[in-house]
């Protein structure tokens, strides 16, 4: 298996909830030198250190400061998310129905539904408890790592039709089953089970459980030049990004990743890219720095982000879903995804400095741009650039059945992107 691959394979098994993608990072932060500054105390930040942020523990930022009187273009930032559509779990969850354990739950994001049906599932997020203090409950992060669950499909005896399209309706058809009810008398909640194993049930005030698509990824493909695998939307980003920063040193200047939980669902949350967090935290950052507002003003608008998501390859069955002129193919590079609505965040000057530090870096790039008569999707680099007025562009790893429990890439785009992004550091 190729390194970036198999590095990307690891960390998606990690990486079960936002939680968890957020606690992996970290890891490997904290492994090369990352020094953790708590996100609501004074910050004593020192040139040429490395630090990190928890960002309510599903969004994170970490970042490495260099000389600043020497710097040029001295602020670069990388931005991903940590979600991944999904199925939710519901407070009070249990059902029991026709000797059948099932747990009410809620669609999260825009997931292709079908590709969860007949498949193993397992449950994975963090459990508060009370605490000493109203205000601070305890918090444990829960992963099952077992297939406990599956949502089955209704046989087509039973639905002559389903071939033809079925839709699925996400509070009847959605629910996933984890077990069948032998004695009515003593029948054991599910939920109850997982919080026992963490603290006393009584002192259980509140979960964020999520459903999780529990197979690992493969390489596939005669040639072994494909890789399936769930949440490559967008951990393929995360986990670039902190190889980024990890890999390239302290540059002059500042060097920043920030990757924010609730991109799925429109960003507008407290840990959201819509939400004044990033601007807040750089502006502590520069605080401590001894530098005053006009100042910070200054090295904002000289900026430049990279917002780094997927985006969508040339289908083999649907090739005509994408534009005529800018088709991008696994394995054919980071895609520069453009949009006249700026759905995607880009200018022409933008879009030069990606080709630019794609020559340097030896990785390739290609373009992707919607049909005209097809609106896509959107991303975190108009949101956050509206907020935080620097130059920005939107890139990614080209990939097939986005939001599919399973999503497919080519083998070498993990480590193009990872080159780009080094080289931007650098």
């Amino acid at each position: 298996m190729d390194e970036a691959i198999r590095k990307l394979d690891e960390f998606i098994g990690k990486s079960v909830s936002p939680f968890h993608t957020v606690k992996t990072a970290i890891e490997q932060l904290e492994k090369k030198g990352f020094h953790e500054l708590k996100i609501n105390r004074v910050w004593q930040i020192e040139e040429k250190s490395s630090y990190y942020v928890n960002i309510y523990d599903s969004s994170f930022m970490a970042f490495t400061v260099g000389n600043m009187e020497n710097a040029k273009d001295a602020l670069r930032i990388v931005s991903a998310h940590t979600d991944f559509p999904c199925i939710k779990l519901k407070p009070h969850a249990d059902i029991y129905d026709n000797r059948y354990h099932k747990l009410n739950a809620e669609v999260y994001g825009g997931a292709i539904l079908n590709t969860w049906l007949d498949r193993p599932l397992s449950v994975a997020g963090k459990i508060t408890y009370r605490g000493d203090d109203i205000f601070s409950p305890r918090q444990e992060l829960v992963n099952i790592d077992e297939p406990v669950l599956t949502i089955p499909n209704l046989a087509i005896h039973m639905n002559r039709d389903v071939n033809k399209g079925v839709a699925l309706n996400k509070q009847k058809d959605m629910l996933p089953v984890c077990g069948i009810v032998e004695d009515e008398l003593n029948r054991q909640d599910f939920i109850k089970t997982i919080l026992s194993k963490y603290g006393s049930e009584e002192d259980v005030l509140s979960y964020e459980l999520y459903v999780y698509q529990w197979e690992n990824g493969d390489i596939i493909g005669v040639n072994g030049d494909m890789f399936s695998s769930p949440r490559l939307d967008n951990i393929t980003s995360v986990k670039a990004a902190v190889e980024a920063i990890i890999n390239s040193g302290v540059r002059d200047g500042i060097n920043m990743i920030v990757c924010f939980d609730n991109e799925e669902i429109g960003s507008r949350t407290k840990q959201g890219a819509g939400s004044n967090i990033l601007p807040m935290l750089l502006e502590k950052i520069f605080i401590s720095l001894g530098y005053g507002r006009e100042e910070y003003i200054d090295y904002i608008l000289s900026g430049f982000m990279i917002s780094a998501d997927v985006a969508h390859a040339i289908h083999p069955a649907s090739p005509e879903k994408n534009d005529i002129t800018n088709k991008p193919y696994l394995n054919g590079g980071t895609a520069i995804k453009i949009a006249a609505s700026q759905s995607y965040a880009n200018d022409a000057g933008a879009v030069a400095v990606i080709k630019e530090l794609s020559k340097q870096s030896q990785s390739d790039v290609q373009i992707f741009v919607n049909r005209s008569d097809m609106p896509g999707g959107s991303t975190l680099g108009s949101i956050t650039s509206s907020l935080l007025p620097m130059r920005t562009i939107d890139v990614g790893v080209p990939i097939l059945a986005m939001h599919s429990a399973r999503e497919l890439m080519g083998v070498k785009d993990q480590q193009n992107i990872e080159k780009l992004l080094t080289c931007f550091f650098t």
